[in-house]
């Protein structure tokens, strides 16, 4: 959420940045909220004038009354009951300006980063680096959920009797690697020197409208019927949740935690074939990062969090490569956000496996979250990165170290997570 200051002061800024992001029909919302603002401000200057009166009548009365002069002190009450009742409606009208301003704030997006890419989608979305050889095999690579099946790793059918589509189960060798792998990747950033967290799986409403967009709550959400709860679409949600209301000393940022949790998510929308198996689906296990810092540092968190996971899947022998995300494909909250894609053998292409954010101070502002400086209060900065996020990883991870029998090598750094296996067979 910007400052509404901001918003006031730069107006052109303001609108051409929602142009930037293909977003016009929020155009008028800028015009919009700056009238408002003046008539909140004109609003709160006129309650503040008539405040000031009945203070300053309420001394009056007082005065008169001593001296006797009770039809003047009448009359003085009067007065004082007329500017209550003004007062009265001029609060009631600031209540519903200032909510409908809170309103259109909500949805008028961040500024974005000068270094964003400009379009309206991912297909927009510009190559930064690849990291490792991609290799073809000259054997043909199965579907993921077949490498799977013959491994006797995974049960769609059952999962939809059970539950529907978007839901599995992962048995034997699979799930002891899906496992494996977040352990890996606990150990991975603690020794990064993060802080491991395991937090809360469902929050509340004002923690939703903190951490994201309205576009993202609505396509993402699961809401427990009849309670203020929702379950976390990432564990990032309640991690910056955490701050809520805070006010950080300047000397304890910043504030780097990396956090385990499952996932929920609606998943809205048909998918193809490569979407299907446990690549989108409703519930998966998730290991993130999240940091909470000042301002200026917050650039040099976002190349050390897309790095770490870069590192993480390269000491696994997986090929990565990293992408700049454009304007049109960054949620509302974000300044700028990079995409870590994993290499897929069998589709002979790379896909997402994680993605990494600057949200500037955009959470800070919705969740309050400042920082102590000796200069008065501020606004912190607050990012987020997937470390991993399996069983999707699990589909790079298997094609990537598949054998033409059909086993799968455990890379080196793994073994120790499997029982000291080194190899997965069928």
């Amino acid at each position: 959420m910007l400052d509404l200051k901001f918003v006031r002061e730069n107006p052109d800024a303001v609108k051409e940045n929602i142009k930037k992001k293909f977003q016009d029909k929020k155009l008028p919302l800028v015009d919009e909220v700056i009238k408002l603002d003046e008539e909140n401000r004109a609003a709160q200057a006129k309650g503040d004038e008539l405040r000031s009166k009945k203070n300053k009548a309420a001394k009056e009365i007082g005065a008169l009354m001593g001296q006797g002069k009770k039809d003047e002190a009448e009359k003085v009450k009067a007065e004082v009951q007329a500017a209550t009742s003004e007062l009265a409606d001029i609060e009631k009208k600031q209540a519903e300006l200032s909510a409908r301003i809170k309103e259109i704030m909500m949805v008028i997006p961040n500024i974005i980063d000068p270094s964003v890419p400009i379009g309206p989608d991912d297909t927009h979305n510009v190559e930064i680096e690849k990291f490792g050889d991609p290799v073809v095999p000259d054997f043909e690579i199965p579907y993921h959920v077949d490498i799977m099946e013959k491994l006797h790793g995974i049960d769609l059918d059952a999962a939809r009797r059970v539950a529907g589509n978007g839901f599995y189960y992962l048995i034997g060798d699979v799930a002891r690697l899906h496992s494996a792998v977040l352990a890996y990747a606990r150990d991975f950033m603690i020794d990064r020197g993060f802080t491991y967290c395991i937090p809360p799986f469902m929050i509340r409403r004002a923690v939703v409208d903190g951490v994201m967009s309205f576009d993202e709550m609505d396509a993402m959400m699961y809401k427990i019927e009849g309670e203020d709860l929702y379950l976390i679409g990432t564990s990032e949600h309640s991690m910056i949740g955490r701050f809520q209301g805070q006010i950080i000393d300047e000397d304890k940022l910043p504030q780097t935690l990396t956090s385990y949790s499952p996932c929920f998510r609606k998943e809205k929308g048909a998918h193809g074939i490569e979407e299907r198996g446990v690549y989108r689906i409703h519930q998966f296990e998730k290991q993130e990062m999240i940091v909470v810092c000042k301002p200026e540092e917050a650039n040099m968190w976002y190349d050390k969090l897309w790095q770490n996971t870069v590192d993480l899947f390269r000491s696994m022998d997986i090929p990565v490569r990293t992408l700049n995300c454009c304007s049109g494909d960054l949620a509302d909250l974000k300044v700028k956000s990079l995409d870590v894609e994993a290499w897929s053998p069998r589709q002979k292409k790379y896909f997402e496996v994680g993605s990494c954010s600057n949200l500037g101070d955009a959470q800070a502002r919705r969740l309050g979250i400042r920082i102590k400086g000796k200069n008065g209060n501020y606004f912190a900065n607050t990012l987020n990165n997937t470390v991993v996020a399996p069983p999707r990883m699990l589909i790079a991870f298997l094609e990537n170290n598949l054998n033409e029998d059909g086993s799968v090598n455990i890379p080196k750094v793994l073994q120790p997570y499997m029982g000291g296996k080194t190899k997965l067979v069928p």
